[in-house]
């Protein structure tokens, strides 16, 4: 299933830990684009050439906080389902029809929320 999923679009400023995350979907058979941080991120969003089945997003990025980029993400495409992840997932107040998922996390875990959310 996941192979005719469009891609899922990683945010994440840590080089090793975007990494990580990349690999695991990728070994999930999803296909990856990914951001070090909101503003390559929106980039990416704003192109309508470019499908995305999923934002995934470190909470805490340098230059805004993963809400303020869910919020301008889902101004420019209102379907995108977002999932947050954090070291402080129970410090983190999770806006209505988005998800969260904590650091650290299993492969199992990840791969249990995302099929969930898509």
């Amino acid at each position: 299933m996941p192979s005719t999923t469009p891609p899922l679009l990683v945010v994440e400023d840590d080089d090793i830990v975007r990494m990580l995350i990349v690999d695991v979907l990728e070994e999930l058979g999803y296909t990856v684009v990914e951001a070090e941080n909101a503003a390559a991120a929106l980039k990416v969003i704003a192109d309508p050439g470019q499908a995305l089945a999923l934002l995934m997003t470190d909470y805490g990025l340098p230059d805004m906080t993963g809400k303020q980029l869910a919020e301008k993400a889902l101004q420019i495409r209102p379907s995108l389902p977002v999932l947050f992840a954090s070291g402080y997932a129970d410090n983190i107040p999770v806006p209505q029809g988005m998800h969260l998922i904590g650091k650290p996390f299993s492969i199992d875990q990840l791969r249990d929320k995302v099929q969930s959310i898509l």
